[in-house]
């Protein structure tokens, strides 16, 4: 009774439970990029992916914040979960504890995930680096794989499901929730891909969101950011690769409302001293992007506490150097030889990703 009396005296000082963690919900891909039936290697019919996803994936009323995350290279689907539940939930404990940096999410912050997993693993070596590179190419490439169709759909089917807020004042995209797109390393590829895959098909409404670039009612949905940690990409990859994403004369572009941020770390070996050797140049997550047909903007990656401003964050693509943050740790213990490659789960980056939340308003 005496211990009971004294934790009682101490329950008033103590800090406060964390939140329930997030718990994603699972999209899996085969080789070949093709949507599976949950718990089975069998592809669900191309003709039949909306209707699937519609019936498996239920979009909270509550949700402020839809997330999108694909992983990336030597990642098996259990710690794809566990990495985009680390994330998010990381987020979500830093606006609890300091949400005025915050100010766009004043009404609240409740995020809900979606992970897009694909086979990713091969032996960490320079041959396996290339073998996921080509697979993630063909899973993606059209007329190859279907992994830009899925997801395309994936990104329309969310965007439709999104639910009126309660309060119509603070109605900032059509449906009154926000639509994020998280990548890792070669996952980046496919958010690309799927982004402009969902350029193809029009749609009607108003687009209106409180990023500087114009809206455009022909698209068939407003991705509100995007955030690709450590993409394995070219440096020339928005040349090349996606040259559609962007908005340029005579080109309406991808549905990409917010701006697109990459990180980027010296110490990334995958995308440094591989990259380098499979494709001659070093990668996006090394070196951060090359030429692009928009304009960039460049900045380094800022500690909780350190808010970002509208100006640092409201361009069409953003390099940030995380040289400083992603250095290796554990994260290049579990994946030899890759660096920094996998080492961007800091508060750093939690507050990056709240930050475009908030700044999405």
């Amino acid at each position: 009774m005496t211990a009971t009396v004294r934790t009682a005296r101490r329950d008033p000082n103590r800090r406060r439970p964390a939140p329930a963690t997030v718990r994603p919900v699972t999209v899996d891909l085969d080789e070949r990029g093709r949507l599976l039936v949950p718990g089975t290697r069998t592809p669900v019919p191309e003709a039949r992916v909306a209707e699937h996803l519609a019936r498996y994936l239920k979009v909270p009323a509550r949700a402020t914040d839809l997330y999108v995350y694909v992983h990336g290279w030597q990642t098996a689907p259990a710690a794809a979960d566990r990495s985009a539940a680390a994330l998010i939930s990381r987020a979500a404990e830093l606006h609890r504890t300091a949400p005025v940096d915050y100010p766009g999410l004043e009404r609240g912050y409740r995020p809900w995930c979606v992970v897009v997993r694909w086979p990713s693993s091969s032996l960490p070596s320079p041959a396996g680096y290339r073998r996921i590179r080509d697979r993630a190419h063909a899973m993606s490439a059209p007329g190859q794989g279907q992994a830009g169709y899925v997801l395309g759909h994936l990104l329309g089917y969310l965007d439709a499901g999104r639910t009126d807020p309660a309060d119509p004042a603070v109605l900032a995209n059509r449906a009154g929730q926000y639509l994020h797109l998280v990548g890792h390393s070669f996952g980046g590829r496919f958010l690309c891909e799927a982004v402009q895959r969902a350029a193809d098909r029009p749609t009607s409404g108003p687009r209106v969101l409180s990023w500087s670039a114009a809206a455009d009612s022909a698209r068939p949905f407003t991705a509100d950011s995007a955030l690709i940690f450590q993409m394995a990409a070219p440096r020339d990859a928005f040349d090349r690769l996606f040259p559609d994403l962007f908005a340029t004369p005579g080109r309406s572009g991808a549905p990409l409302r917010g701006p697109l941020v990459l990180t980027h770390s010296r110490w990334d070996r995958a995308t440094g001293f591989w990259h380098l050797r499979a494709e001659g140049q070093p990668g996006i997550g090394h070196s951060g992007v090359g030429v692009a047909p928009v304009r960039q903007y460049s900045a380094t990656l800022r500690p909780a506490g350190s808010p970002y401003s509208r100006q640092t964050l409201d361009h069409p693509l953003v390099n940030l150097d995380a040289g400083d943050v992603y250095r290796g740790g554990l994260a290049a213990r579990l994946v030899p030889g890759a660096g920094a490659h996998s080492d961007f789960h800091h508060p750093e980056s939690a507050h990056l990703l709240l930050s475009l939340a908030s700044l999405s308003r």
